[in-house]
C-alpha cells in the first residue's frame, strides 16, 4: 500500500455560512426575520439575527495561514479561503488534501443549532433552521455526490418538532444529527430525562446517528481569565470524555440498544484510561450503584455504541487495540487551526508508519469505520475506490492555488508581546461568548 492509495473520510469539518444562504432558502414569509450579513463600522462581516450580532468566522477559519497568524480571527470573507464557504471551492481544497468526503458542522448557528434557541420568534427560527438544513443538503451534498455527508440540526426547544425534522430529513437520505452531547448545559432536559425518548426512538427508527461535537459538554472550561489559552487547547478533548462518561452510564443507551454516538473532535488517546477506569468503577461500585450492562463490561459496551476521531494522535495509534480499532475514525477539521491541510495524507502516513499499522488497519481508520459509523458510503457515490483515493483526487487539484494567506488581515488576540490568555480571546471575540445586543 502507498500513500496515494489511501481513501480518507473526515468525520469532522466545518462550514462558514455563505452570505446569501438565508436569502435563497428561507421562505418569503419569514425572510425578513432571517439572519443576514451586515458590515460593522470597523468593516467586519457579521451576522445580525433579531437583536443579536454574531461573528461570522469563529472559530478560526484560518486554513492556509502561516502558524504565527493562526490566532488572527478573520473578520471579512476576503480574509479566508473561498473553500470555507463555497462548496465547489471546498471540493477543490478537499482534492488537494486527498479527502474523499467530509461531515461539516455549522459555525454561526453553533455546532448543533444553539443559535436558534435564543430567538424570540420560534416559528421563524424553525423556518430558518429548516432552510439551513435544506441548504446543506442541496448546495453541499446533492450538488457534489458523495463528497459531503448529510447532517441536520433540530429545534432543540421542542422535542416534537425535532422528531418531525428528523423524519423529514431522513426521507432525503440524511443519516447524521448534530446534537448537544449534554443538553442540560443549554438549560434543556437532561439526557437522563424521558423527555427525549421520542427523539431517540425516531433516530433509531430512521437509522440516524448522533454526533456530539466538543463544546457542548463539560470538562474543558477556562479555570480563570488569566489562564493561558494553551491550557484550554490542551484539555479541550476532556469535553468528549465528560460527555462519553455521562452517556455510558445513562440508562438511555440501554433503553435504546440501536442508538449510536460519534464523539466529534474529541480525540482518541484518552479512551484506554477511561475504559479501564469505567471497568474498575463497575467492579468496585456496580453492586451498590445498581448498574448492569447485560453481562458485559462497560468497556465492551462502549465499543459497541461509540465512535471517536483524531486529527493527530500518535499515542492513539500505538494503543489502537486497547481503544478498539473498529471505533477509530479520522477528522481533518478544515478550516480550523489544528488542521494539517494540505498535507493531511503525509501526516497520517507518517503516523501510521510509526505505529506499524497494517494496510487493513489503515483502511479501517481512514474510511471503513467512518462508513459504518455514519451509515453513508461516499465511495460508492463517487464511482468506486479508484476515484476516491488520495492520488486520484490530487490529480484533479493541480489548478488549486496554495499561496499562503499571509498578512491578509484579521483581529489579533493581542498586540503586545505577551502570552495569550483566555481573557484576550474573549476580548477578541466578545460576540462569540456573549452575543452582542444591537444598540
Amino acid at each position: 500500500m502507498k500513500l496515494e492509495d489511501m481513501i480518507i473520510i473526515s468525520v469532522d469539518d466545518h462550514i462558514v455560512e455563505p452570505p446569501d444562504l438565508f436569502e435563497r432558502f428561507v421562505p418569503a414569509k419569514w425572510r425578513d426575520k432571517a439572519p443576514r450579513i451586515r458590515k460593522t463600522k470597523e468593516g467586519a462581516d457579521v451576522w445580525q439575527y433579531e437583536k443579536f450580532v454574531y461573528p461570522n468566522f469563529a472559530l478560526n477559519a484560518v486554513a492556509g495561514r502561516p502558524r504565527e497568524e493562526l490566532g488572527f480571527e478573520p473578520s471579512t470573507y476576503d480574509q479566508i479561503r473561498k473553500g470555507c464557504w463555497d462548496p465547489k471551492s471546498r471540493v477543490d481544497d478537499m482534492n488537494v488534501n486527498g479527502i474523499a468526503s467530509a461531515l461539516c458542522f455549522g459555525s454561526v448557528t453553533g455546532m448543533a443549532g444553539e443559535m436558534w434557541m435564543r430567538a424570540t420568534d420560534k416559528q421563524a427560527a424553525y423556518a430558518c433552521l429548516q432552510a439551513y438544513n435544506d441548504w446543506y443538503l442541496e448546495d453541499w451534498c446533492q450538488a457534489h455526490p458523495g463528497r459531503f455527508i448529510p447532517m441536520i440540526q433540530v429545534p432543540l426547544w421542542d422535542v416534537n418538532l425535532a422528531v418531525e425534522e428528523v423524519r423529514r430529513a431522513a426521507k432525503n437520505g440524511v443519516t447524521c444529527l448534530s446534537f448537544p452531547g449534554l443538553p442540560e448545559l443549554l438549560k434543556l432536559p437532561t439526557i437522563h430525562d424521558t423527555y427525549w425518548y421520542p427523539l431517540w426512538k425516531t433516530v433509531v427508527d430512521e437509522g440516524v446517528v448522533l454526533c456530539f461535537h466538543i463544546g457542548t459538554g463539560g470538562g474543558s472550561d477556562h479555570i480563570s481569565m488569566e489562564s493561558p489559552i494553551d491550557a484550554f487547547l490542551t484539555k479541550v478533548g476532556l469535553s468528549a470524555y465528560s460527555t462519553a462518561s455521562e452517556w455510558l452510564w445513562s440508562q438511555t443507551l440501554r433503553k435504546f440498544p440501536d442508538l449510536r454516538i460519534v464523539l466529534s473532535e474529541g480525540g482518541v488517546g484518552w479512551i484506554p484510561y477511561m475504559l479501564e477506569r469505567a471497568d474498575l468503577v463497575y467492579k468496585n461500585h456496580g453492586p451498590w450503584t445498581r448498574q448492569s450492562f447485560g453481562g458485559k463490561l462497560p468497556s465492551e459496551f462502549f465499543r459497541e455504541r461509540f465512535y471517536a476521531c483524531f486529527i493527530e494522535d500518535e499515542f492513539a495509534l500505538e494503543v489502537r487495540n486497547q481503544v478498539g480499532i473498529e471505533i477509530i475514525t479520522y477528522e481533518c477539521d478544515y478550516p480550523h487551526a489544528d488542521i494539517t491541510w494540505p498535507g493531511s495524507p503525509e501526516q497520517l502516513w507518517e503516523d501510521f508508519a510509526k505505529a506499524k499499522c497494517s494496510p487493513k488497519e489503515i483502511d479501517m481508520i481512514t474510511y471503513q469505520n467512518a462508513i459504518k459509523a455514519l451509515r453513508f458510503d461516499p465511495v460508492g457515490k463517487m464511482g468506486g475506490k479508484e476515484k476516491a483515493t488520495v492520488g486520484a483526487l490530487r490529480a484533479q487539484a493541480k489548478h488549486v492555488d496554495l499561496s499562503p494567506l499571509k498578512n491578509v488581515g484579521g483581529v489579533p488576540p493581542v498586540t503586545e508581546n505577551k502570552v495569550v490568555t483566555a481573557a484576550d480571546v474573549m476580548k477578541q471575540l466578545p460576540m462569540l461568548f456573549e452575543g452582542s445586543v444591537e444598540s
